[in-house]
């Protein structure tokens, strides 16, 4: 094992400790729970990255990745011409410029979203969530209604997965609330997976692959986390669902993708406000910043303060010193801003910035949904699902970014460690 794996395997002990030290009860800390957690993690990362035959499967989901982005452009540059990649009616100099990425990268979301409804209607989504919720029962020990909600947020999201379980979020008890919320902020939805994979492709290969990986290791690093932040009661068997799981219901195929795209528009233009908003707030910061004296040779901005940070997490993580400032940028502007603002600006990295190991890292330590904005719609959205719960969902919300941010960690420091 090289001298990065050890700080790797270090920074998962790390890791658990600081959940430990924000415990609410600190002796209900279970090692047998941590433990399998952590090895479940692990087999997940070796089983899908390691295995040459699953390895290969993911590299040629990079073919999908293609065909999603190629159909979407045929339909932007139909509707929005050049801009939307379609033939210019001039000579392009300089082609880099002629990306926009409002009309030709963020339209994947309303594809994607229109898609996903789609495979609900058709019970396929269902039942692979069903199948992921009986392997998180099964190893895990989670009741049936939290391990559906948790296997569907890597297809729904943090905000659509719990009216899964609507019927049954009155019963949930302060810790399995606390584990859905956790593994929202700790995912991300199916929904973006297909847009992360266009921005990054250029940086790591098999970039939807990876990332895929990602919201699969992260779902046991949340529940892993979420459980030693917020102990469950001793001999609580979890929360169980009677019958046949509540899915999402289309009448039929057709209002399945007209939902679907509704659903997708409603969410691209939520992340076309959010980009602008908050790019426009970070220069705002930079601008103001730009008035003090510059420090260590160089003027003071808000990534750079992010970088300081944030640089004991990511080295944590199994990033070497001499990169942990860059890396550190990438993980304060996940946490402040958004994941997808973060990838952008990972992808636009000067060629040997990060090494491809901590590339690697920080593609699986970006990928979660835990920031300042997202946990504001994550509260807002239970407690319109069931008000009676609000002080609770309040409550482990400000915690829930601190538990997504450490489960996140945690998926970023196992692929350092088996990398």
């Amino acid at each position: 094992m090289s001298l990065l794996s050890l700080q790797s395997a270090f920074g998962l002990a790390v890791i658990v400790c600081a959940a430990w030290a924000l415990s609410e009860r600190k002796r209900a800390f279970s090692v047998t729970q941590v433990a399998v957690g952590i090895a479940l993690q692990i087999a997940i990362a070796l089983l899908l990255l390691k295995v040459p035959a699953t390895r290969a499967a993911l590299l040629a989901l990079n073919g999908a990745v293609d065909a999603l982005t190629e159909a979407t452009r045929a339909g932007t540059g139909f509707v929005f011409g050049y801009l939307g990649g379609g033939p210019a009616p001039f000579e392009i100099r300089n082609p880099a410029n002629a990306f926009v990425i409002g009309f030709q990268a963020l339209p994947l979301v309303v594809v994607m979203s229109a898609l996903s409804a789609l495979l609900w209607h058709w019970r396929v989504l269902g039942w692979v969530t069903r199948g992921f919720a009986f392997l998180l029962q099964r190893s895990m020990g989670l009741g049936g209604a939290v391990g559906l909600a948790s296997a569907s947020t890597m297809f729904l999201g943090m905000a659509e997965a719990p009216l899964l379980i609507r019927p049954y979020l009155e019963r949930l008890t302060r810790a399995e609330l606390f584990i859905m919320m956790t593994v929202g902020l700790a995912s991300v939805s199916g929904t973006v997976l297909v847009l992360y994979a266009s921005v990054l492709e250029p940086v790591v290969p098999g970039a939807l692959g990876q990332i895929l990986v990602a919201s699969l290791i992260s779902l046991p690093a949340g529940i892993t986390i979420a459980r030693v932040m917020v102990p469950e009661e001793t001999g609580f068997a979890g929360t169980g669902v009677a019958g046949e799981e509540p899915l999402v219901d289309y009448e039929s195929s057709m209002d399945a993708v007209t939902r679907g795209t509704v659903d997708g528009l409603h969410l691209l233009l939520n992340i076309l406000a959010m980009l602008v908003v908050m790019v426009a707030l970070v220069a705002l910061v930079n601008i103001i910043l730009g008035a003090f004296p510059d420090v260590a040779g160089a003027p003071l901005t808000l990534q750079r303060m992010l970088g300081w940070a944030f640089s004991p997490l990511v080295w944590l993580m199994g990033v070497p010193a001499s990169e942990m400032q860059t890396a550190g940028q990438l993980m304060g502007t996940k946490t402040i801003l958004n994941e997808f603002i973060a990838y952008i600006d990972l992808a636009h990295l000067p060629q040997g910035t990060l090494s491809p190991r901590s590339a690697l890292i920080m593609i699986y330590g970006l990928c979660g949904f835990a920031n300042l904005g997202s946990v504001g719609i994550l509260i807002g959205g239970l407690t319109a699902l069931v008000p009676s719960r609000r002080s609770d969902i309040v409550t482990l919300g400000t915690r829930a970014i601190v538990s997504g941010t450490l489960a996140t960690s945690m998926t970023g420091a196992v692929i350092g460690l088996i990398t």
